[in-house]
C-alpha cells in the first residue's frame, strides 16, 4: 500500500468514510427502497404480475374515483386561498404595523400546529355541526359536512404555515425604498403592490405551493368531516385498510405525490432565484403612524385569535361535559377512556412514541448533518447524501405510510421484524419530517468557525471528541429546536402511523378518528386537549431552555 492510500486510510479519514457509508445506507433503506416498492406496486395486478397503466386506466374509469381527484384539488385551492391572503394580512399586522399585543398574537397564530388535523374538523363539529352552538343559535345556516368543513378545516391547518412563511419575509426591508415612495408621494396601496409584493414575489409563490401540498395530501380533516365527499388521501385509505386493494392504493399514493413533487421542484426553483440579502447600506424600516390601519388589523388579528381560541373552548366544553349538547353537567368521565378505542393507553403510546422519534431522530439528524457539512472528501456520497436530504420534502405523510407497508411487510424483507412494532412509527416520523430539522442543523453547522476541526486535527485529537465537545454545545438552541419540532409532530401525526401502527399499540391522533367514527365526541375532545396540553408544554420548555443557555452564554 503506497503512501497516498495509507494517508487514505488513516485513522480518521477511515471511521469518517464508515459513518458516512453508515447514515447514507440506513437513509437508503427507509427512502429509497420503500418508494420504489411503491411505484413497482402500482404496475402489478393482484396476481404480482406486470400489468402496465391498468390500474391506472381502472382508477380514471372508475366515476366515484376519479371524481376524487376534482374533489380534491377544488379543496386544496380554496383552502389555499383562504388560508393565504389570511396569512399575509395576519403577518402584515404584526410586521408592518404598531398594533398591540404583537407577543400574544404571534402565539396564538401556532395553534393549529399543536393539535392533529382531526381535532380541527372536531372542532369546527362542536362550533357549526348539526348541534353545534353557533347552528343552534341560527349564526351558520350551511351543511358543515362535506366540501365546506373541509375546505374551513384545511384552511386552518394551512394558515400557520403560510403566516409563518410570509411574517418571515415582511420583517425584514430596506426603508430607503419606502422613504423614497413617501418623498414622490405614494399611496400605501401604491407601496404595497409596487415595493411590498415584488419583494416577497418567491414567497408568495412558495406558500402557494406549500399550503396547496398540505391541504391536497391531508387526511385527517376529510376523514372526520368530508362526509360522502371523497378526496384522494380518503380513497387511499379505503382501498388499503378497507378493501385491501393494495394495488389501487399505490396508484393513488403515486397521484398524491404530483403536487408535493410540484411544490418541491418550485422551491428549488425560488430557493435558488431568492438568494439576494439586505444591503448594508439599508436603513429600519420605520412604521408610520395610522390609526385607521392599525385599528383594522388589529380587528383582524383579534378575529382571527378569537377564532382559534373558540375552537379550543370547545373543546373544553365537549371534553368536560357530560353529554354535549344535551347535558352539559361537568364531568371527568371523558378522561377514563374506553379501552375499545384506544382507552388511556393510547395516550401514552404517543408519548413513548414521539420521545423515541425526537431522541433518535435529533441524533440522526444532527449526525447527518454534521456528517455533510463537517467533513472533507467524499464529494459524490456527500452529493447523494444532500440529495436524499431533501427529497423527505416531497413525500406526503401518507406516501410514506403506504410505501413502508409495501417494503417492511414482504416476509423476504430482513426489516419485516419491525413491522407492526414502535420502532417502524418511528422511523416513519423521522422520514416524514426529517428534511426541515436537517436545514436547521446544517444551517447551524455552517455558522460554526472551521477552525475547530482544523485545530483538532493538527492536535491528533479524534474528531468524535470535537464533535461532542464542540460542535453540540455550541449548537445546542439548534439541537434542541429539531427535538421540540419532531416531538410534537409525532404527537399531531396521522397520515402515516394510519397505515402502521399496530392494533394492540394504537396512538391518540388515530384513538381520535376511531372515537369519532363511534360518536364519543367527548372523549375525541377530551384525548384533544391531552395532546394539546403536552405540546404547549414541551414549547414552554424549549423556550425556557432557550432563554437559559442564551443568559449563561451572555
Amino acid at each position: 500500500m503506497n503512501s497516498s492510500i495509507r494517508r487514505w486510510f488513516s485513522r480518521f479519514r477511515f471511521w469518517q468514510f464508515v459513518v458516512l457509508v453508515a447514515v447514507l445506507l440506513a437513509f437508503t433503506v427507509i427512502l429509497v427502497f420503500p418508494l420504489f416498492s411503491l411505484f413497482s406496486k402500482a404496475f402489478l395486478n393482484n396476481a404480482g404480475e406486470f400489468a402496465g397503466f391498468d390500474n391506472y386506466s381502472k382508477y380514471f374509469s372508475t366515476p366515484s374515483l376519479s371524481a376524487s381527484i376534482k374533489n380534491t384539488l377544488d379543496i386544496a385551492l380554496w383552502s389555499t386561498l383562504f388560508s393565504g391572503v389570511l396569512g399575509f394580512l395576519y403577518a402584515f399586522a404584526l410586521a408592518r404595523t404598531r398594533i398591540r399585543w404583537k407577543t400574544f398574537f404571534k402565539y396564538t397564530a401556532m395553534i393549529p400546529i399543536f393539535i392533529p388535523t382531526v381535532v380541527h374538523a372536531l372542532g369546527l363539529v362542536y362550533m357549526f355541526g348539526r348541534q353545534g352552538v353557533l347552528t343552534r343559535a341560527g349564526l351558520f345556516p350551511f351543511e358543515l359536512y362535506g366540501r365546506l368543513g373541509i375546505i374551513i378545516s384545511e384552511a386552518i391547518f394551512t394558515f400557520p404555515q403560510a403566516f409563518l412563511m410570509f411574517f418571515v419575509a415582511l420583517e425584514f426591508a430596506d426603508g430607503r425604498l419606502y422613504e423614497a415612495a413617501d418623498s414622490m408621494g405614494a399611496s400605501p396601496l401604491e407601496k404595497l403592490t409596487r415595493i411590498t409584493l415584488p419583494e416577497i414575489k418567491y414567497t408568495i409563490i412558495n406558500a402557494f405551493f406549500v399550503c396547496f401540498t398540505l391541504a391536497f395530501t391531508d387526511f385527517g380533516a376529510p376523514k372526520v368531516i368530508g362526509g360522502s365527499f371523497n378526496v384522494l388521501a380518503t380513497d387511499i385509505y379505503k382501498q388499503v385498510a378497507g378493501q385491501f386493494n393494495f394495488n389501487m392504493g399505490a396508484v393513488v399514493g403515486t397521484l398524491l405525490l404530483i403536487p408535493a413533487l410540484a411544490s418541491f421542484t418550485v422551491d428549488r426553483l425560488v430557493s435558488s432565484k431568492n438568494s439576494g440579502t439586505i444591503s448594508a447600506k439599508a436603513t429600519k424600516l420605520m412604521i408610520a403612524k395610522s390609526i385607521k390601519r392599525d385599528a383594522f388589523f388589529f380587528c383582524l388579528c383579534s378575529l382571527v385569535t378569537a377564532f382559534f381560541l373558540f375552537l379550543i373552548a370547545m373543546l373544553f366544553v365537549g371534553g368536560l361535559s357530560e353529554h354535549y349538547p344535551y347535558n352539559l353537567s361537568l364531568t371527568l368521565k371523558n378522561f377514563l377512556f374506553n379501552r375499545s378505542a384506544g382507552g388511556v393507553d393510547s395516550y401514552f403510546n404517543s408519548l413513548k412514541m414521539a420521545f423515541l422519534s425526537a431522541a433518535f431522530g435529533t441524533a440522526f439528524v444532527f449526525v447527518y448533518a454534521y456528517m455533510m457539512e463537517k467533513i472533507n472528501g467524499f464529494g459524490a456520497l456527500r452529493k447523494y447524501g444532500k440529495l436524499l436530504s431533501v427529497l423527505p420534502l416531497a413525500l406526503p405523510g401518507m406516501v410514506i405510510g403506504i410505501s413502508f407497508i409495501f417494503f417492511f411487510n414482504d416476509r423476504g424483507n430482513p426489516l419485516n421484524f419491525i413491522y407492526g412494532t414502535i420502532a417502524i412509527l418511528v422511523v416513519s416520523n423521522i422520514l416524514h419530517y426529517f428534511s426541515v430539522p436537517f436545514f436547521t442543523a446544517s444551517g447551524c453547522l455552517k455558522k460554526l468557525d472551521k477552525e475547530y476541526e482544523s485545530v483538532a486535527s493538527s492536535m491528533n485529537v479524534p474528531q468524535w471528541k470535537t464533535f461532542l465537545r464542540v460542535s453540540v454545545p455550541l449548537s445546542l438552541p439548534a439541537i434542541l429546536e429539531i427535538f421540540m419540532y419532531l416531538f410534537v409532530n409525532a404527537m399531531v401525526t396521522v397520515s402515516a402511523v394510519v397505515f402502521l401502527y399496530n392494533a394492540k399499540f394504537k396512538i391518540a391522533a388515530v384513538a381520535i378518528i376511531h372515537m369519532e367514527e363511534a360518536g364519543n365526541f367527548g372523549q375525541a375532545a377530551a384525548m384533544s386537549l391531552l395532546i394539546l396540553a403536552i405540546n404547549v408544554l414541551v414549547r414552554i420548555l424549549y423556550e425556557a431552555a432557550i432563554k437559559i443557555i442564551k443568559e449563561k452564554r451572555l
